[in-house]
C-alpha cells in the first residue's frame, strides 16, 4: 500500500495497510503467549523473503505500559533508535498516567520490538518462565489507547445499587490509577457506604486505569480519598492475612489481580456472611465463580466460566444484574403476599366455624361452601398475585438476611388479625339476618345461641318457627361475606406495605380480572339454577348486598393501618 492514493482505499484497507505491510516483509514464526506475571505476550517473526536489506529476525512486544518499558533500553524516533534514558521514561510513563486517569479513561498497551533476538533453537518454547528472559533489551515504539467507556446505564444502576444495600468491587487488570478514576466515574467510590450484596466486576488492566474506571462509573466519587480502597494484586499479597479480610471488607477496587486473588476476595467476603456475586468470562475465572453464591459468567464468556456459574448474561450488561436483583425481590415480595393472602382467608374460615360452635349459633357455612371458596373462589386471585408488580421502595430497602424468617412476628400478627376479621365478620353477616333483617325473624341473642333447644313447647320461642334456624338467607348472607372480603383482602395483597392509594389496584390487570371472575361464579351459584339448591343458597336483596359491603370492605381500612404502622414505625427501625 506504499504510493498508493488514501482515497482509493476503503475503510478496511486503511485499518489494515500496515498490517498488510509487515505480513509481506515479515512472516511469524512462533507465539509467546500471554503470562500474568510479565503481563505481555510477542511474536517472533523472521524476513518472509530473502533480502539484500540488513533485516534480521525481530520480536514484536505488546502489553502492559510499566512492565513491557521496564524492559526497554531504547527508544524509536522516527527510523533511529537510540537510548531510553530514565528521564524519558518518566514522561512516558507519566503520559500513560494521565490518558488512563483523564477524560476518556484509555485502557492503554504498550508496543515495542527486540531487534536482535536469540536464536530460536536457543529459545526454550516449553518453559514459560523464561520468556521474560526473551523479552528483554526491548526498543520502545509507543502506546496504544483504547478507549472502551462505560455504558451510559452503568453509572445510574451501581446508584440503585448503593440505594438498595448493594455494595458493587471492581476487579480488574488494569493499572490502579485509571481504575480508581473509573471507579469515581461510574459511582463506586461514595460516601457513607453499608456493605450490603457485593458484586464483583471483573476486567485486565492495571490498577491506576482501574481507579479511573472506578471514578468514571460511580465507584468512587471524583474527590473521594481511596487510601484502603483500592489495592494491586501485589498490594493485596504483602498485607497480612488480617489485614487482607479487612482489606476486602473496605476495599472497593482491586486492580492488577491473579485468579488466586479473586477466588481469596471471595473467601473473605464470605466471612462476613455476605452474599458475593461474581462475574467473570474467562476460564481463569471459574474457580471463584464457583466459589461464590451466585456465579454470573458473561454471554460471551468461555464454555467453562458459563458451567460454573448459575447464571449467564446474555447482554453483557451490569445493569442487568440490578434488574435481575430487582425482579428476585419482587418475586419473593409476590410469595410473600401469595401465602398472606391465603393464610388470612383460612384463618379466617377457621375463626367462623369456631365462632359458631362456641357461641351456639347455627351453621354459617356448611362444607360444600367451604370447598368452593378454597378451590375455586380463592384459587384465581391468588395466583394472579404472581403477577403483582414490584413496590416502589424495593430497590431502597437493604439486603435481607439469609436467616430472616419468611413470615416474621409481625406478618403472624397481620396474618391473624385479617383472619380473625374475616371470621367475624362472616359470622357476623349471618348473624345480622336473624337478629335485625326486615325480612329475617328478628330473634333475640338469647333465641339464636340456644336455637338447638327450640321446640313448639318451649315457651322461649313462642311465635318462632324452628326451621328458621336452617333458612338459606343466613348462609347466603354469610358465604357472600368471605367471598367480598376475600376479594377485598386480594387487593390488600397487591403490596406488603404500600398503600393502595399510592399503589392502585389496576397497576395488576391479572388481579382485578381474577376478582371480576370470582365474583361472575359466585352470581352464578346464588342466581343460576340448579346450583342455589346444590349450595343451600338463594337470592339476596339490594339491602342485603349493601350490609354485605358494608361488613366486607373495612377489612380494607384495617389493613391500610396496619401498612401504616409497618412503613412509619417497624421499617424506619
Amino acid at each position: 500500500f506504499f504510493n498508493t492514493e488514501v482515497r482509493s482505499l476503503s475503510k478496511v484497507e486503511r485499518a489494515n495497510a500496515c498490517n498488510s505491510v509487515i505480513k509481506q516483509l515479515m512472516r511469524k514464526d512462533f507465539t509467546l503467549e500471554f503470562s500474568r506475571d510479565r503481563k505481555s505476550m510477542s511474536v517472533y517473526c523472521s524476513p518472509a523473503k530473502a533480502s539484500r536489506a540488513a533485516v534480521g529476525n525481530k520480536m514484536f512486544v505488546k502489553g502492559a505500559p510499566e512492565g513491557v518499558i521496564d524492559r526497554c533500553n531504547y527508544v524509536r524516533v522516527g527510523t533511529t533508535r537510540v537510548p531510553l534514558t530514565a528521564n524519558v521514561k518518566d514522561k512516558v510513563l507519566s503520559v500513560i498516567k494521565e490518558w488512563g486517569t483523564g477524560r476518556d479513561t484509555l485502557r492503554c498497551l504498550a508496543l515495542a520490538t527486540r531487534d536482535t533476538p536469540p536464536k530460536k533453537e536457543e529459545m526454550n518454547l516449553e518453559d514459560s518462565t523464561k520468556f521474560s528472559n526473551y523479552e528483554n533489551d526491548l526498543t520502545f515504539v509507543g502506546v496504544v489507547g483504547m478507549l472502551d467507556p462505560p455504558r451510559k446505564e452503568v453509572i445510574g444502576s451501581i446508584q440503585l445499587c448503593r440505594e438498595a444495600g448493594i455494595r458493587v468491587i471492581m476487579i480488574t487488570g488494569v493499572n490502579k490509577g485509571t481504575a480508581v478514576a473509573i471507579c469515581r466515574r461510574i459511582g463506586i467510590f461514595g460516601e457513607d457506604e453499608e456493605a450490603g450484596i457485593r458484586v464483583i466486576m471483573i476486567t485486565g488492566d492495571n490498577k491506576g486505569t482501574a481507579v479511573a474506571i472506578c471514578r468514571r462509573i460511580g465507584i468512587f466519587g471524583e474527590d473521594e480519598e481511596v487510601i484502603g480502597r483500592a489495592f494491586t494484586g501485589r498490594e493485596f499479597d504483602d498485607l497480612p492475612a488480617a489485614e487482607q479480610r479487612e482489606a476486602c471488607h473496605n476495599a472497593s477496587c482491586f486492580a492488577r489481580v491473579e485468579p488466586a486473588h479473586k477466588s481469596k476476595i471471595v473467601e473473605f467476603l464470605q466471612s462476613f456472611d455476605e452474599i458475593t456475586a461474581m462475574t467473570g468470562d474467562g476460564v481463569n475465572d471459574a474457580p471463584a465463580l464457583k466459589k461464590a453464591e451466585i456465579g454470573i459468567a458473561m454471554g460471551s464468556g468461555t464454555a467453562v466460566a458459563k458451567s460454573a456459574s448459575e447464571m449467564v448474561l446474555a447482554d453483557d450488561n451490569f445493569s442487568s444484574i440490578v434488574s435481575a436483583v430487582e425482579e428476585g425481590r419482587a418475586i419473593y415480595n409476590n410469595m410473600k403476599q401469595f401465602i398472606r393472602y391465603l393464610i388470612s382467608s383460612n384463618v379466617g374460615e377457621v375463626v367462623c366455624i369456631f365462632l359458631t360452635a362456641a357461641l351456639g349459633l347455627p351453621e354459617a357455612l356448611i362444607p360444600v361452601q367451604l370447598l368452593w371458596v378454597n378451590l375455586v373462589t380463592d384459587g384465581l386471585p391468588a395466583t394472579a398475585l404472581g403477577f403483582n408488580p414490584p413496590d416502589l421502595d424495593i430497590m431502597n430497602r437493604p439486603p435481607r438476611s439469609p436467616k430472616e424468617p419468611l413470615i416474621s412476628g409481625w406478618l403472624f400478627f397481620r396474618y391473624m388479625a385479617i383472619g380473625g376479621y374475616v371470621g367475624c365478620a362472616t359470622v357476623g353477616a349471618a348473624a345480622w339476618w336473624f337478629l335485625y333483617a326486615d325480612d329475617g325473624p328478628m330473634v333475640t341473642y338469647h333465641q339464636l345461641s340456644h336455637f338447638m333447644q327450640c321446640t313448639e313447647e318451649n315457651p322461649d320461642f313462642e311465635g318462632i318457627e324452628c326451621d328458621v334456624f336452617e333458612s338459606a338467607e343466613p348462609m347466603t348472607m354469610a358465604l357472600s361475606v368471605l367471598v367480598t372480603i376475600e376479594m377485598s383482602n386480594a387487593l390488600n395483597s397487591l403490596s406488603e406495605n404500600q398503600s393502595l392509594i399510592r399503589m392502585p389496584p389496576w397497576l395488576n390487570c391479572w388481579l382485578l380480572g381474577a376478582i371480576c371472575l370470582s365474583m361472575s361464579l359466585h352470581f352464578v351459584i346464588l342466581y343460576v339454577d340448579p346450583l342455589p339448591l346444590i349450595f343451600k343458597l338463594t337470592h339476596l336483596t339490594f339491602i342485603q348486598w349493601c350490609v354485605v359491603l358494608e361488613i366486607s370492605f373495612p377489612v380494607i381500612l384495617i389493613d391500610e393501618v396496619l401498612k401504616f404502622m409497618a412503613r412509619n414505625y417497624l421499617e424506619a427501625k
